[in-house]
């Protein structure tokens, strides 16, 4: 059966890209049409993609799921904060999340839905695991910022779930991606031209390619692969691995306030990141996908290491390259 597939967040990078691709695919891979709602224009062409401006967080996400006959929904509008915008982030990510999920819950057409979710849920602490298989939990808790919306996000998702059972639901959790013309987090952080660290704490971090983030999206649609699933490269990449590789001065802070230090520092080079990025800059995260591989059944194509070095290979020195946009 051919499927009328929802991306939400389609004026993010990620999503737009995400969608144009999947419509490309087309009927030759099972897609019939592809619809993109955001409330903004996307930042390009969106090629076959049908475009409706619109808000989630209204109930108007119903009309469009009702009018477009669409059977599968691709939630990927749950996103870290712009600068300066950490409510508007919250109330588009829970309560955008909530209302998606009450127009799905109302539509009979809607069969699969898969959740672009984030290793954040996990949280970073000092009593994390080597590795976080996907039946762990944040071993201290999300008190605030992204970590607690992507948490809150996927309790209502189960939630849905326990009401919609025969609907297929897929959550996939991806470590941040680095890519040039993605804006992350990390991606902001490291085309910084310095690079704030916590004095004695060296983290091991995680990255996921583009391409395999777009491969396991296509094959949750095209295939059932109900679950949860980790996705980030193999392997880990150590702060000063990469600080080294970059070529950037690791400016060293004390742990006490190091996330309002970081800030200022960055934002006196010309870049910011979320206050909540401090707990993974000092404790990092890894989480083990072979789920992914076994269960799902994809094999990721590059590492983190490999992710890294991409990224680091389309920087100038000293130049902020990554284009805006959310992701």
């Amino acid at each position: 059966m051919a499927r009328s597939v929802l991306v939400t967040g389609v004026a993010g990078t990620f999503a737009s890209l995400f969608a144009r691709r999947l419509a490309d695919l087309g009927e030759g891979a099972g897609i019939s049409k592809v619809v993109g709602i955001d409330t903004m224009l996307p930042p390009g062409d969106l090629g076959g993609v049908k475009f409706v401006r619109a808000d989630i967080r209204t109930p108007v996400v119903g009309k469009v799921i009702a009018v477009e006959d669409v059977d599968t929904v691709v939630h990927l509008d749950v996103n870290p904060p712009r600068r300066g915008r950490t409510g508007g982030a919250k109330e588009l990510n829970v309560i955008g999340t909530m209302q998606l999920l009450a127009a799905c819950q109302r539509a009979s057409t809607v069969t699969k839905f898969i959740l672009g979710s984030s290793t954040a849920v996990y949280g970073s602490s000092p009593r994390d695991p080597a590795m976080f298989t996907e039946s762990l939990l944040a071993r201290d808790g999300v008190r605030s910022g992204f970590p607690k919306d992507i948490v809150e996000v996927e309790s209502y998702v189960r939630g849905f779930a326990r009401r919609r059972p025969e609907v297929i639901i897929t959550t996939l959790r991806a470590a941040q991606i680095l890519h040039p013309s993605i804006d992350t987090p990390l991606a902001t952080y490291f085309a910084s031209p310095v690079l704030p660290a916590v004095m004695g704490f060296d983290p091991r971090l995680q990255f996921t390619d583009l391409n395999d983030a777009f491969a396991v999206l296509e094959q949750a649609i095209v295939k059932d692969r109900p679950g949860t699933f980790n996705i980030a490269g193999d392997g880990v990449v150590l702060l000063s691995q990469a600080a080294r590789r970059l070529g950037r001065p690791i400016i060293p802070l004390p742990p006490f306030g190091f996330a309002t230090a970081a800030r200022r520092v960055l934002r006196a080079a010309g870049s910011d990141i979320p206050p909540d990025l401090h707990r993974l800059l000092t404790y990092g995260r890894v989480v083990d996908t072979s789920a992914l591989r076994d269960i799902f059944g994809y094999d990721l194509t590059r590492t983190s290491l490999q992710t890294f070095e991409e990224f680091r290979d389309s920087l100038r020195p000293g130049v902020m390259s990554v284009v805006g946009g959310r992701a």
